[in-house]
Protein backbone atom coordinates (compact mmCIF):
# COMPACT_ATOMS: atom_id res chain seq x y z
CA UNK A 1 0.00 0.00 0.00
CA UNK A 2 2.72 1.93 0.69
CA UNK A 3 4.16 1.88 -2.77
CA UNK A 4 1.40 1.50 -5.18
CA UNK A 5 -1.76 2.67 -2.37
CA UNK A 6 -4.91 0.54 -2.11
CA UNK A 7 -8.71 0.39 -1.30
CA UNK A 8 -9.43 -0.63 1.86
CA UNK A 9 -13.90 -1.50 2.49
CA UNK A 10 -16.02 -3.38 3.93
CA UNK A 11 -18.59 -3.06 1.68
CA UNK A 12 -18.91 -4.91 -2.21
CA UNK A 13 -18.03 -2.67 -4.99
CA UNK A 14 -21.78 -1.94 -6.12
CA UNK A 15 -22.69 -0.66 -2.96
CA UNK A 16 -24.52 2.78 -2.77
CA UNK A 17 -21.99 5.60 -0.57
CA UNK A 18 -25.25 5.36 1.58
CA UNK A 19 -24.71 7.50 5.18
CA UNK A 20 -24.76 5.09 7.85
CA UNK A 21 -21.89 3.42 5.82
CA UNK A 22 -19.41 6.14 6.55
CA UNK A 23 -19.96 5.48 9.96
CA UNK A 24 -18.19 2.40 9.39
CA UNK A 25 -15.29 3.48 6.75
CA UNK A 26 -14.10 5.56 9.34
CA UNK A 27 -13.89 3.59 11.84
CA UNK A 28 -11.04 1.54 9.64
CA UNK A 29 -9.43 5.26 8.95
CA UNK A 30 -9.34 6.07 12.72
CA UNK A 31 -7.39 2.71 13.41
CA UNK A 32 -5.06 3.31 10.17
CA UNK A 33 -4.71 7.42 11.28
CA UNK A 34 -1.61 8.00 13.65
CA UNK A 35 -3.74 10.85 14.62
CA UNK A 36 -7.28 12.14 13.90
CA UNK A 37 -7.88 16.13 13.57
CA UNK A 38 -11.71 17.40 13.25
CA UNK A 39 -11.61 20.82 11.58
CA UNK A 40 -15.09 21.64 12.11
CA UNK A 41 -18.28 20.42 13.46
CA UNK A 42 -21.26 20.63 15.02
CA UNK A 43 -22.22 19.48 18.34
CA UNK A 44 -23.63 16.16 16.29
CA UNK A 45 -21.71 14.89 13.36
CA UNK A 46 -20.47 11.96 11.82
CA UNK A 47 -16.46 13.54 12.73
CA UNK A 48 -17.26 13.23 16.81
CA UNK A 49 -18.09 9.84 15.86
CA UNK A 50 -14.49 9.51 14.17
CA UNK A 51 -12.91 11.32 17.23
CA UNK A 52 -14.87 8.82 19.70
CA UNK A 53 -13.82 5.59 18.07
CA UNK A 54 -9.86 7.10 17.49
CA UNK A 55 -9.90 7.69 21.48
CA UNK A 56 -11.35 4.17 22.08
CA UNK A 57 -8.32 3.20 19.87
CA UNK A 58 -5.91 4.74 21.93
CA UNK A 59 -4.94 7.22 18.57
CA UNK A 60 -4.65 10.93 19.16
CA UNK A 61 -7.22 13.52 18.62
CA UNK A 62 -7.10 17.09 17.99
CA UNK A 63 -9.34 19.36 17.20
CA UNK A 64 -9.29 23.17 15.81
CA UNK A 65 -11.33 25.53 18.03
CA UNK A 66 -13.67 28.05 16.73
CA UNK A 67 -15.84 30.50 18.11
CA UNK A 68 -17.80 29.95 20.39
CA UNK A 69 -21.12 31.07 19.21
CA UNK A 70 -20.33 29.35 16.02
CA UNK A 71 -22.42 26.22 15.62
CA UNK A 72 -20.35 24.22 13.58
CA UNK A 73 -17.73 25.03 16.03
CA UNK A 74 -19.63 23.57 18.89
CA UNK A 75 -18.02 20.19 18.36
CA UNK A 76 -14.90 21.33 18.06
CA UNK A 77 -14.97 23.17 21.04
CA UNK A 78 -17.00 20.55 22.97
CA UNK A 79 -13.97 18.00 22.31
CA UNK A 80 -11.32 20.27 23.46
CA UNK A 81 -12.94 21.57 26.84
CA UNK A 82 -14.16 17.87 27.57
CA UNK A 83 -10.38 16.77 26.90
CA UNK A 84 -11.04 14.39 24.08
CA UNK A 85 -8.91 16.56 22.07
CA UNK A 86 -6.11 18.47 22.48
CA UNK A 87 -6.51 21.88 20.28
CA UNK A 88 -4.42 22.21 17.15
CA UNK A 89 -4.20 25.62 15.79
CA UNK A 90 -1.83 24.97 12.97
CA UNK A 91 0.11 21.92 11.68
CA UNK A 92 2.96 22.51 14.11
CA UNK A 93 1.27 22.03 16.96
CA UNK A 94 0.51 18.46 15.48
CA UNK A 95 3.93 17.64 14.53
CA UNK A 96 5.01 18.99 18.21
CA UNK A 97 2.40 16.62 20.02
CA UNK A 98 2.92 13.40 17.75
CA UNK A 99 7.11 14.11 18.14
CA UNK A 100 7.10 14.40 14.31
CA UNK A 101 10.48 15.95 13.09
CA UNK A 102 11.88 16.51 9.87
CA UNK A 103 14.76 14.05 8.83
CA UNK A 104 17.76 15.13 9.32
CA UNK A 105 20.73 13.24 7.34
CA UNK A 106 21.83 10.90 10.34
CA UNK A 107 25.46 10.55 11.31
CA UNK A 108 27.29 7.37 10.76
CA UNK A 109 26.78 4.54 13.13
CA UNK A 110 29.87 2.38 13.98
CA UNK A 111 28.21 -1.02 14.52
CA UNK A 112 31.14 -1.76 16.59
CA UNK A 113 29.76 -0.37 19.44
CA UNK A 114 26.67 -2.73 19.51
CA UNK A 115 28.78 -5.99 20.72
CA UNK A 116 27.01 -6.67 23.08
CA UNK A 117 23.58 -7.05 21.47
CA UNK A 118 22.29 -10.31 22.13
CA UNK A 119 21.52 -12.80 19.09
CA UNK A 120 18.06 -11.80 18.87
CA UNK A 121 19.09 -8.28 19.02
CA UNK A 122 21.67 -8.23 16.49
CA UNK A 123 18.92 -10.21 14.20
CA UNK A 124 16.03 -7.49 14.91
CA UNK A 125 18.70 -4.55 14.51
CA UNK A 126 19.68 -6.12 11.31
CA UNK A 127 15.89 -6.63 9.82
CA UNK A 128 15.40 -2.70 10.81
CA UNK A 129 18.58 -1.89 8.49
CA UNK A 130 17.47 -3.97 5.87
CA UNK A 131 14.06 -2.88 6.02
CA UNK A 132 14.24 0.75 7.06
CA UNK A 133 11.25 0.74 9.06
CA UNK A 134 8.90 -1.73 10.41
CA UNK A 135 5.58 -2.49 12.74
CA UNK A 136 5.61 -4.27 15.82
CA UNK A 137 3.59 -6.98 14.28
CA UNK A 138 5.46 -7.27 11.08
CA UNK A 139 8.84 -8.07 12.91
CA UNK A 140 6.86 -10.75 15.78
CA UNK A 141 5.35 -11.99 12.59
CA UNK A 142 9.33 -12.39 10.72
CA UNK A 143 10.97 -13.17 13.53
CA UNK A 144 8.68 -15.34 14.85
CA UNK A 145 8.53 -13.70 18.57
CA UNK A 146 5.19 -13.67 20.73
CA UNK A 147 4.53 -9.73 21.18
CA UNK A 148 5.40 -9.82 25.15
CA UNK A 149 8.48 -11.01 24.28
CA UNK A 150 9.29 -8.76 21.73
CA UNK A 151 8.01 -5.72 23.50
CA UNK A 152 10.58 -5.80 26.19
CA UNK A 153 13.13 -6.54 23.73
CA UNK A 154 12.49 -3.53 21.87
CA UNK A 155 12.09 -1.54 24.46
CA UNK A 156 16.07 -2.27 25.67
CA UNK A 157 17.02 -1.72 22.36
CA UNK A 158 15.60 2.19 22.90
CA UNK A 159 17.56 2.48 26.02
CA UNK A 160 20.19 0.97 24.57
CA UNK A 161 19.85 4.42 21.85
CA UNK A 162 19.73 1.47 18.50
CA UNK A 163 15.87 1.57 17.74
CA UNK A 164 13.75 4.39 17.78
CA UNK A 165 9.67 3.89 18.04
CA UNK A 166 7.70 6.72 16.03
CA UNK A 167 4.30 7.06 15.52
CA UNK A 168 1.81 3.94 14.70
CA UNK A 169 4.14 1.69 16.24
CA UNK A 170 7.04 2.00 13.82
CA UNK A 171 10.37 1.01 14.34
CA UNK A 172 13.61 2.68 12.57
CA UNK A 173 16.83 2.07 13.49
CA UNK A 174 18.41 5.33 15.42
Amino acid sequence: MLKNGGLLTDFLSDTLPERNNFIKRNRIIAGLADATLVVESGIKGGALITADIANSYNRDVFAVPGRPEDQWSAGCNSLIKSNKAAMAECADDIEYFLDWKPEKSKPPVQKSLFSDLTETEQLIYELLSRENELTIDTICRTMDLPVYKLSAILLQMEFKGIIKCYPGNLYRTA
